[in-house]
This record gives structure tokens, C-alpha cells and sequence, in this order.
């Protein structure tokens, strides 16, 4: 079910204002916004009335991501996607999802990658190190908190278009922040390979604006 042309234009007009307000192996934004951190970042977000109607847009030229069911806009944050186009484009659908993912392969074997949704093998949106450029192997790098909350709306079989650009861009696109976690150091080897990465990873607070 979707909501009525008037709540519909409201959730929006809410997510637009609030957005204005408001580290991983894999491996241009236009923004008014001065550069900030990924670790801060936490968009607001709408619940899924439907979660069977629920698409996940990825724009590769912009690095943003919206998911949307129907009319709505539900959540929009920055992410990071392949260099070269590496991350490709299409339409798939969340095949795999693992909230405590790790690294198998070398090099890094063990590295976490939180809240991994995947599309196809060894490629999945995930938490990670966010710059204001294409910087994966492939991967889809989120915020921690758009990822904990990306994962909380979606299910296996979820649609995921990836697209060099989406509507989204010129509307709720435009107000992100640039987000830039390139100075960033790596946090100690032996916190990223503990099970408290994990739990310190875990959303806490009040997930949905409804």
C-alpha cells in the first residue's frame, strides 16, 4: 500500500529537511556541504509500509543511495562504488545477508564488513571507509548507521538497481553531505577482528522516523 499524494509529499518534505541537518577491504558527490565523517552520519529513514515493495537504487555517477517503495523515498545517504566502473550496472536482486559478514580472502583475511547484502558473488553493499569518490574493488561502501538501517529494510529478493544516475539525484541527492573518511586511520587490528566490532555496530537509538 502507499500512502496518499499528501503523505506522501510530507514523508519526502521530511526526509529532504532532515538530511540537510544531518571502513572496509573492498577495494562524486555534489554537495553543498562541508566535508564530515561517515561515523556521524546518520540519515533519517522512513518504515516500510510494504517491505515487498521495496527497491534499493544505487547511482554509480553520483554515489548515492535511495531506497524507495513506490512513490516514497525512504532513506538517502552517500556511499562509495567502484573505481573504473568496476561496481557495473543493472537491475539484481539481495541474494545474501549477513549482519556479521568477515573478509575470507587474502589480503585482510577476517576484515568485518557489517550488514553485507549481496547481488552476486563477492559483491555486496556493506559498511566501510566512505569517500567522495569511487574507491571499491566492486563493493558498495555505506555509513554504519545507513547500513544498519539499509539492512533493516530490505529482504532476500529485494530489487537492487544500479545505475549510472536516478531521479533521486537531482532532488534528495543534492542535499547529502560529502562525506570523507580518507584521513581516517584503520582502528587497531585486534578491535576490527573481535566480536565487539560487531556489537559496537549495532544501531542504537530510534531506528524509523514513524
Amino acid at each position: 500500500m502507499t500512502s496518499g499524494p499528501s503523505l506522501s509529499r510530507l514523508a519526502h518534505a521530511a526526509l529532504l529537511g532532515l538530511a540537510c541537518l544531518t571502513f572496509t577491504s573492498c577495494g562524486t558527490t555534489r554537495s553543498a556541504s562541508p566535508k564530515g565523517t561517515a561515523d556521524s552520519f546518520d540519515p533519517p529513514a522512513l518504515r516500510p509500509r510494504n517491505p515487498a515493495a521495496v527497491v534499493v537504487k544505487v547511482s554509480t555517477g553520483a554515489q548515492r543511495v535511495y531506497v524507495v517503495e513506490k512513490d516514497r523515498v525512504l532513506l538517502a545517504t552517500p556511499c562509495s562504488v567502484g573505481t573504473g566502473g568496476l561496481t557495473g550496472q543493472g537491475i539484481y536482486r539481495i541474494n545474501v545477508k549477513n549482519a556479521s559478514k568477515r573478509r575470507i580472502s587474502q589480503p585482510d583475511a577476517g576484515y568485518p564488513m557489517p550488514y553485507w547484502m549481496e547481488w552476486k558473488p563477492a559483491y555486496g553493499m556493506h559498511w566501510g571507509f566512505v569517500k567522495p569518490y569511487p574507491c571499491t574493488h566492486g563493493c558498495i561502501r555505506l555509513p554504519m548507521k545507513s547500513a544498519a538501517k539499509i539492512f533493516a529494510m530490505t529482504q532476500l529478493g529485494t530489487t537492487l538497481s544500479i545505475q549510472a544516475s536516478h531521479p533521486e539525484d537531482a532532488t534528495i541527492g543534492k542535499t547529502l553531505p560529502v562525506l570523507d573518511d580518507g584521513p581516517l586511520p584503520n582502528p587497531p587490528k585486534s578491535y576490527l577482528l573481535s566480536q565487539k566490532f560487531f556489537q559496537d555496530a549495532q544501531y542504537k537509538g530510534k531506528m524509523f522516523l514513524d
